[in-house]
């Protein structure tokens, strides 16, 4: 089904809900879903809409333009019109770790995921065998200190000319630059091994079971120029016992970020998500 995604945000006021609902019933919207959220410390509104498109009487050129007239310009609202056809196009960042890799193409390839995927990047060979058993291109990008400009000018321009939509850091053990970030604001998507920022670093396992802890929890977000704390999009916890090994917690630790990282995604490509400030609303 063609579906119309309207996300809204404004300061919170009355007759929003309706002046949004009669647009959509003018113009003979079948209304899909609708969720709404009012963040009351600051008195702001927040709405997502998606109706059927196909027996609409705008045409998707159309739409904006009447609802900024029509609904927007009265209520001071900014909003996005996003549309699930065609699907999206995601590209994946990965290094040498593969539990996310296999798990987001297993999802892909059983449908599970509503996007194209036309290329993997990789500062490593390591997985190249893996994303072309997918019939996936697989394009190796080393980055080192000294050619790090170089070789992100490269990745930027396999992203343009694959018409990448969004980015998802499939345990890409690079920081990106802030030219980089700023292609593609709160369009790529990273996982971290932990409740941000607990257990920073290269071995937070291990760190982990030094403190002894009873949980272990994985963080997806958006990605910004300060690291590690970008608006969070997920958080999934496992619990844990005294008796686990680092080797145990390291696969515990895997299968959380897979599961974070997968409802990221799907939030992401859904326009499941609004991010203000350095939050998000995840519209259920």
């Amino acid at each position: 089904m063609n579906q119309a995604i309207l996300i809204v945000q404004c300061q919170d006021q009355k007759g929003i809900v309706a002046a949004v609902s009669q647009f959509l019933y003018t113009y003979e919207g079948n209304i899909l879903e609708v969720d709404q959220h009012i963040d009351d410390e600051i008195g702001r509104f927040f709405m997502r809409a998606a109706w059927e498109l196909d027996s609409f009487a705008l045409t998707k050129e159309e739409i904006a333009a009447r609802f900024q007239t029509e609904v927007a310009q009265q209520f001071g609202m900014e909003f996005s019109l996003h549309f699930n056809f065609p699907k999206p196009r995601m590209a994946l960042f990965v290094s040498k770790l593969s539990h996310c890799l296999f798990d987001i193409l297993g999802r892909y390839h059983a449908g599970q995921l509503e996007v194209d995927i036309p290329l993997v990047i990789s500062n490593h060979l390591d997985l190249k065998s893996v994303v072309e058993a997918f019939g996936i291109p697989f394009f190796h990008v080393p980055v080192t200190k000294d050619s790090k400009d170089i070789s992100e000018e490269t990745q930027l321009e396999l992203l343009t000319a694959h018409q990448v939509d969004f980015v998802v850091l499939a345990r890409y053990m690079q920081i990106l630059s802030p030219r980089f970030i700023q292609q593609f604001p709160n369009r790529i998507i990273n996982i971290h091994h932990s409740f941000l920022p607990a257990f920073v670093g290269a071995r937070p396992y291990h760190a982990a079971y030094e403190r002894g802890v009873k949980l272990i929890g994985a963080t997806a977000h958006y990605v910004t120029e300060e690291l590690d704390a970008g608006p969070i999009i997920e958080q999934e916890v496992a619990r844990v016992r005294h008796h686990n090994t680092v080797a145990e917690l390291v696969q515990i630790g895997q299968d959380v970020e897979k599961v974070a990282l997968s409802k990221a995604i799907h939030y992401h490509v859904n326009r499941k998500i609004l991010a203000f400030r350095n939050k998000t609303v995840i519209f259920y």
